[in-house]
């Protein structure tokens, strides 16, 4: 409400006594949180003294209610004042004179949305804001110059217990934004994380922000720090454990990722290897895809030489302590192994305990006992490793893009998805996912394959999957292999090595970030791009064509940046991403 409205003055600068503010006021503790309580800091009194009459709209922070702690999952109402400085007043419903409190920098930045509050849109909880970045709008159909007015807006506290700010500044709705940018609230989580909670960072993830990271060969990391300060690159590490042809024979002695590991950490990025060796082992190798994984797994000779494999692998990696090195297990594998057995891994046949390998003594022929003897090795040979489960959504025989199903649908799914991995019972460190191998223009193009273009809703229910998945699990999730494809450059035409797709700009053609955000807040804490194969769209030049610019085939008009085959687009929005600042993560 106005100050004056209550009180029936209107108030100058030179009049003006201290104000009472309104104390936040916390509902009740949410559920399960005995070691929480709540409180409210006092409130911030007005200054001494505040601008008047300046020509147009203008105002001066004039006071607000102190700094809560509150409880996950908790509400408050919090009050904050702002003087019209200005010789204009503030009407009421009425574009380009109403006023508004929006959401600035830098948290969660100018226009995004914020983790403590929203309409529910956009990746933000519906606390009865506006929109998702209009925090309040003014109580009172009038404002005059040198009246008050006080705001109020409802948050919810985070259900992962810290610190968080949000940052407000005041505006005139489709006319300017005003003073007093600097307004800003603390709001500390207090108490533990429930179960289902966001999960925790593993110990020793690289960053407290979401991340972009891309597929990067051998010495290509200078020059992919150039572009952008990228903080993963990614390898795979493939060929089979017994064929005469995998990542140890790549360099003597089995070099090879002790290089790339040493590369990417003297320029200040952290290596990911996939590890994808069940595949093209053999005999599965001369199978289909998953009848060769689910064979291979059954064989104790293959097997004996994947847990070599492996051993030595981690050998290499726990040579470079402390680099932290990202291991991705077996893309495909796991869902192949829910889709044939179901959800319980040890239902599925694996030989483990049974190899005779002594550190492996005792794990059992599933696998169940696959995922342990994995995380037996790691543990061993190199606690540098961080280990990374493959979430294939498809594993339930039920794919979502394909499928279409409803909120209450996708949250069984992902449950089950949440059931079979916890039935391996093994403790990786978190969980990569991804949309699909290939551009969607590729696969509608290339393959035949209608509905594989990805439109609001089935970003949406991606994002309700995961972060059910992500809570249940309580481990965080990096998008993996993500298609490069586009539809702003002339360069994607949907031809061999240049076909559209979205999900660059999608994520980082937003200028509010706030699909960026619903992710963060499913879990996800990196983003990796890259080709899923062979004619797939590259930011490179893989198809030596050089710089193209074809005729439009549709809105795709911009001229390409550079010879890469998306046109330049994913490394310029990559760089536009780290130059305004890497959103933090929740």
């Amino acid at each position: 409400m106005l100050k004056n409205a209550v009180c029936g003055l209107l108030l100058a600068v030179a009049s003006v006594g201290p104000v009472r503010l309104t104390a936040i006021a916390a509902g009740p503790s949410a559920p399960g949180f005995a070691d929480c309580v709540a409180s409210t800091g006092p409130g911030i009194s007005p200054p001494a003294t505040v601008p008047s009459g300046i020509p147009g709209f203008h105002a001066a922070w004039y006071g607000q209610s102190g700094y809560p702690t509150l409880c996950p999952g908790q509400r408050a109402t919090a009050t904050v004042a702002y003087y019209n400085s200005g010789t204009r007043g503030w009407l009421g419903g009425t574009m380009g004179q109403v006023a508004y409190l929006g959401t600035w920098d830098p948290d969660p930045g100018q226009d995004r949305a914020s983790a403590l509050g929203g309409d529910g849109t956009q990746g933000s909880p519906a606390t009865g804001w506006p929109r998702y970045n209009r925090v309040a709008v003014q109580p009172a159909p009038w404002v005059g110059p040198n009246q008050v007015a006080w705001f109020q807006f409802s948050v919810m506290a985070p259900l992962v217990p810290g610190t968080y700010r949000l940052s407000i500044r005041p505006l005139i709705e489709g006319a300017q934004w005003m003073e007093d940018y600097g307004v800003f609230w603390y709001v500390t989580v207090a108490g533990s994380a429930p179960v289902g909670a966001l999960a925790p960072l593993p110990a020793k993830w690289p960053s407290q922000a979401v991340e972009i990271g891309m597929s990067d060969d051998p010495n290509g990391a200078p020059a992919l720090r150039a572009t952008a300060p990228f903080a993963f690159r990614y390898q795979y590490l493939a060929g089979g454990v017994n064929t005469g042809g995998g990542w140890s024979t790549w360099d003597a002695n089995a070099q090879f990722p002790t290089y790339y590991i040493r590369e990417s950490a003297s320029n200040r990025v952290t290596p990911v290897f996939t590890y994808y060796m069940i595949r093209q082992s053999a005999p599965g190798n001369g199978m289909g895809e998953a009848d060769g994984d689910l064979a291979n797994l059954r064989n104790s000779s293959t097997m004996s030489a994947y847990y070599a494999d492996l051993k030595l692998l981690f050998q290499r990696a726990g040579a470079q302590s402390p680099t932290t090195v990202v291991l991705h297990v077996e893309p495909d594998l796991w869902g192949f192994i829910q889709q044939r057995y179901g959800d319980d891994a040890a239902a599925a046949p694996a030989v483990a305990g049974g190899t005779g390998i002594a550190e492996l003594a005792g794990l059992p022929d599933n696998a169940s006992g696959l995922a342990r003897a994995i995380v037996k090795l790691r543990d061993a040979y190199a606690p540098n490793v961080l280990l990374a489960y493959h979430l294939s959504l498809w594993g339930t025989k039920v794919d979502p893009l394909f499928q279409k199903p409803t909120d209450a649908q996708i949250d069984q799914l992902a449950t089950r998805s949440a059931t079979f991995y916890q039935s391996l019972g093994a403790t990786f460190d978190l969980s990569f996912a991804e949309f699909s191998d290939r551009d969607a223009g590729y696969a509608i193009y290339h393959d035949g394959t209608s509905g594989a273009w990805w439109y609001p809703d089935d970003f949406a229910r991606n994002a309700r999957y995961l972060g059910r998945f992500s809570a249940v699990i309580q481990k965080r999730i990096v998008l993996w292999q993500i298609p490069l494809g586009n539809t702003k450059m002339r360069a994607v035409n949907n031809t061999t090595d240049h076909y559209q797709d979205n999900k660059v700009e999608w994520f980082f053609d937003d200028p509010g970030r706030a699909n960026l955000s619903a992710y963060a807040r499913a879990g996800v804490v990196a983003f990796l791009y890259g080709q899923g194969g062979g004619g797939m769209t590259c930011a490179c030049d893989a198809a030596k064509d050089g710089v193209t610019n074809p005729p439009p085939i549709g809105a795709n008009t911009r001229d390409s940046l550079s010879a890469d085959d998306d046109g330049g687009y994913f490394r310029e929005r990559a760089a536009a991403y780290y130059a305004s600042g890497a959103m933090g993560l929740p």
